[in-house]
């Protein structure tokens, strides 16, 4: 192998840089919710397209999904899956910066491809959808996806860089109560009040908190509470998350969640539905040795992990990719873009563009592409 190659993978970043930075603003100035990213899943795959990747789309059956490969010129040795993220948050936009990640994983498939016959690497990126909570990376998953892949991964932006992720194993869930209107001066005995039950509910969910392992977390919003203040509520609805460490304790904290909603319909009368909105999200199982070249290629190219711990705590944030790591060799790290607002903050997603984050994006992009190269000659040699 060219002692030059990483050299040269790096040049590749810089060549493209602005296609990155076009794309990652298009991205930005036209946030899309999950599972509704056509707009966004089309103009990322266009660039891979546009540089010579065979583009699957849609994939697997998922309309805003896509997959593209770019096959060495003999037998691949090793495949690399950039994984892209494109979906924006409700109210936010891209407040969580994903722009930045599919114009990252779009400029390491294009740096490694530079270096890919040489190599012997098989390069492919793929687009997931609905990471906000939908599970996307889970629904390509129980469809076959990622499952050839010797390494995925994906850099996530956030106030400063992390190079571990340790995300939550998490629950989404849907929860509705449906009760019976009346009017509230005149027949209040012929009601029975949903937002009362949400009430009781979310007051057991206060006091449970206290008894809770440390480090969990439950926690939603009620989308959902009524329509007149002189008509008893017939229905509420409202979306809550419970997280825990493992999966394992996740499904033993959801037991204690779940009766807190039951005391609510207990209480009222009113009928309790709860629907999981995806599959549970896993906690991230890391391969140690990549991550370990992650950080030392983020290092060279003056990144600094010398943070506040304060600061750093984005790298518990519950992710689909931990789905993923449960069966490919895997790493998630976060990359900083700096200022004062983190991720799902207003300000946060004005620091997802700019000069700022252009570096950020060109790092990221420099650093997994370095990184794809020195697990595949480590495994291939």
């Amino acid at each position: 192998m060219s002692s030059d190659v990483k050299y040269r993978a790096g040049a590749r970043v810089a060549e493209v840089s602005g296609e990155l930075i076009a794309l990652s603003n298009q991205l930005h100035a036209d946030p899309e919710l999950g599972w509704q990213e056509h707009r966004s899943s089309a103009a990322v795959a266009a660039v891979l397209a546009a540089h010579g990747f065979a583009i699957e789309q849609p994939y697997l059956g998922v309309e805003t999904a896509f997959r593209a490969v770019r096959l060495p010129a003999a037998a691949t040795a090793f495949t690399v899956g950039f994984l892209a993220e494109y979906d924006a948050l409700p109210g936010l936009g891209h407040a969580c910066g994903h722009n930045l990640i599919s114009a990252m994983s779009v400029g390491a498939a294009l740096a490694v491809a530079a270096v890919a016959d040489e190599l012997g690497i098989a390069v492919e990126v793929i687009g997931t959808p609905a990471e906000e909570g939908g599970g996307g990376k889970i629904v390509l998953l129980e469809r076959g996806a990622f499952q050839n892949l010797d390494l995925a991964l994906m850099a996530h932006p956030a106030p400063v860089d992390v190079a571990e992720a340790r995300p939550f194993a998490v629950t989404h869930w849907h929860v509705r109560y449906d009760g019976q209107a009346a009017h509230a001066a005149a027949y209040p005995e012929r009601g029975v009040n949903a937002n009362d039950a949400f009430l009781v509910a979310q007051l057991a969910i206060a006091l449970l908190r206290q008894q809770l392992p440390a480090g969990v977390r439950v926690h939603g919003v009620q989308t959902r509470g009524g329509e007149a203040p002189n008509a008893i509520p017939e229905r509420t609805e409202g979306r809550w998350y419970v997280r825990a460490e493992t999966t394992e304790q996740l499904l033993e904290l959801e037991q204690r969640v779940l009766k807190c909603f039951e005391a609510g319909a207990l209480a009222t009368g009113a009928t309790l539905t709860v629907t999981p909105e995806s599959e549970r999200y896993a906690e991230m199982r890391t391969d140690e040795a990549a991550l370990g070249h992650y950080r030392g290629n983020a290092v060279v190219l003056g990144r600094n992990f010398d943070v506040d711990p304060i600061a750093a705590t984005m790298n518990r944030a519950s992710t689909d990719m931990g789905n993923v790591s449960q069966i490919v060799n895997a790493i998630h790290p976060y990359i900083g873009v700096g200022g004062e607002a983190s991720n799902h903050q207003p300000g946060f997603a004005a620091a997802c563009v700019g000069a700022a984050a252009e570096r950020t994006l060109l790092d990221g992009a420099t650093a997994l592409a370095w990184t794809a190269i020195d697990v595949a000659r480590d495994r291939t040699t």
